[in-house]
This record gives structure tokens, sequence and C-alpha cells, in this order.
């Protein structure tokens, strides 16, 4: 009974048997003489439809009555049924997929992504982030929303944002990072403050709509602000005064299924013996065929087509272009796995 939802209609169906049992109870005891026992008795194989024999022959009046019983319970039994059936199903399935089934995958969720708020903006960072296979959860208030991605992949749950519960019930201590895309700066900004205060380490992007919000969400603790306006408006200006550029752009783009792809790589990955040796040394290149075309210093320092006198230091990280076959390639360098062959 715990589970037991008592929808409006399934109390009026068991309203409707309670009373139906009553009258069959009251009108076999006038008309057959019966005792409240023998009359609920004999209600209730009629009702059921079991086929026992009657505790006596019955009147003309009696069996008239007993069609009567026969013909209403009919309609009340399959209207009582159908609410019971219908409230238990949905209890349990509510049960499991809503509740059960996700907690227990997320309970195992680590190093994943929290994206808040599945509108315009959240709905393409959960497809980007899932084109590079990426393990999200998305948070989102929305009912319709929750209910309707029931059966995607990725994990939705229903709740706030802003509150602690809902994002520890995400798994915000284990994740990696926390994108919010809510509409108001306001709530983004408490997003940001209790993501802080949950996980000290976590990457943290916001969206925000001014720069006075900007600069609030980064005193918040915020690692990048993304203003869509900005970033949009430096887009259509660019594809007026240099349209060739943009679309040279979009042929690099990061797209997990783009034919060509810039990738970041950490150095703090790759095996101690190429570690602190020039980029020259490793023929990348000339093995690969993609490109390092972007160095990050350990200072913050960004710095464009390094020299092949770069040495690849712990504590920075290399930018590459090339096909998915090329970058998988270089990858496989730098783990050293062709390196480690020729050594053998």
């Amino acid at each position: 009974m715990k589970y037991f939802n008592k929808t409006p209609e399934l109390v009026k169906a068991g309203i409707y048997v309670i009373i139906l049992m009553a009258i069959g109870t009251a009108g076999y005891m006038l008309i057959e003489s019966y005792s409240v026992v023998d009359a609920l008795y004999m209600t209730v194989i009629t009702v059921s439809t079991v086929g026992f024999r009657e505790i006596s022959p019955l009147s003309d009046t009696g069996k008239i009555f007993t069609i009567f019983i026969i013909l209403s319970s009919l309609g009340v039994l399959a209207y009582f049924l159908s609410n019971l059936t219908q409230s238990l199903f949905k209890t349990q399935l509510g049960f499991f997929f809503g509740g059960n089934l996700k907690y227990l995958k997320q309970k195992k969720m680590e190093n994943h992504i929290i994206v808040c708020g599945y509108g315009r903006n959240g709905n393409q960072v959960v497809r980007e982030l899932t084109a590079f296979g990426e393990k999200v959860i998305v948070i989102d208030k929305d009912h319709e929303i929750i209910v309707s991605k029931m059966t995607e992949p990725i994990q939705f749950i229903e709740g706030d944002s802003t509150e602690d519960k809902i994002l520890l019930q995400a798994g915000i201590a284990k994740a990696r990072s926390l994108i919010t895309t809510l509409p108001l700066d306001a709530d983004n900004l408490f997003v940001v403050l209790t993501a802080r205060t949950l996980n000290p380490d976590i990457n943290i992007i916001s969206r925000a709509s001014s720069e006075s919000a900007e600069k609030k969400l980064r005193m918040a603790g915020v690692d990048s602000v993304v203003m869509p306006e900005r970033v949009g408006g430096a887009h259509m200006a660019t594809l007026v005064a240099q349209p060739d550029v943009m679309e040279f752009m979009e042929h690099l783009n990061i797209h997990g299924d783009s034919p060509v792809q810039l990738m970041e790589i950490m150095c703090a990955d790759l095996p101690e013996y190429i570690l602190n040796k020039p980029i020259k040394e490793l023929e990348l290149r000339k093995k690969t065929g993609a490109n390092i075309i972007g160095y990050k210093t350990a200072d913050g320092e960004y710095i464009l087509n390094p020299t092949p006198d770069t040495k690849l230091l712990s504590d920075s990280k290399i930018f590459v272009l090339g096909t998915h076959e090329q970058v998988e390639g270089m990858r496989k360098i730098l783990r050293g796995v062709i390196l480690q062959n020729k050594q053998k």
C-alpha cells in the first residue's frame, strides 16, 4: 500500500464496487429473506461470476434481481480493474525507470559532465559532448522534457540545479566539469557558488547575458564564461568581412563527427621517456601526417605554431590538427606504442 497510487478514478471505482455489494446484499435479504452472511455470499459469487450454485432456489423476482447484479457488475468491475492495473503500472514504471534504475547508474558515474538547463544552449551543448563520447548528466526542472527523454541514453534528473541535493544526486563530487546554461544570470551564479562549494576542483563553464554578469560569475569561481550574443555577433560580422575565413574555420571544426579534428593532448599523460624532448625528435608530422599547431605552457601562455625545438613538458598541453586517423596515430605514438616497439 506504500506505493499504491490512489488516483481519484481508482477511489471512485472502489466506491462503485462497495455500493454494488451493498445493494446486492440488501436486495437478497429483502427478496429472498437471506441472512446477512448468506446475502453477502450470494452477492459475491454473483458479482465475481464464479458459477457456484445459489444457496437456495431463487424466486422469479430473485432471478431478475440477480440478472441486474450480473449486468451491473460487468461494467463496475471492468472500470475498477482497469484503473487498478493502470495505477499499479504507473507506480512501478515511475519507481523503476524514474528512480532506482537511473539512480543506480548515477552512483557509478565519475569523471562525467553535468549540464544544467536543457534549453536551446543546453541542448546544443549535450549534442556536442555526446558527439565526443562524453558521459553527460542533464539537470532540468521541466517535467515534460524529462518524460520525453526517458528512453534516451543520456541521463536526466528532474529538479532545480540550484539545490545542493540535486547536484549531489548528479554526482558532482566525482564530476569533471559543470556547464550551466540557465536563462537567468542569477540562477547561473547560484549554481556556480553551490557547485564550487560541493566540489572545489571542478571545472565550471557558465552562460552569461551581460558583461556585469560575467564579472560576477568570474568572482564566484567560474573558469570560463560564454556570452552567446557576443559569440553570435562576432560570427555574423566575420561572415560579412571575411566569409572565406569562416568557411575555412568550419572545415577545422572540433565536432566529434567532423572529418578534420582539432584535439588537445595533455603532456602529463605522456610516458617519461617522451617528456622533456623537443618535438622534432618525435617526427610526429612525418609518421602520422597530423600537425601540432599550438602549445600551451605551464604558465597558461599560448604559442601558435611551436618551433621544432619546443620541449614537451609535463605541465604543458599540445593542440593537434588532423583527420581522425591521423590524430589517433599521434595519440599512439605519444602513448609510447610505436616508440616502445622500436626499443624492443
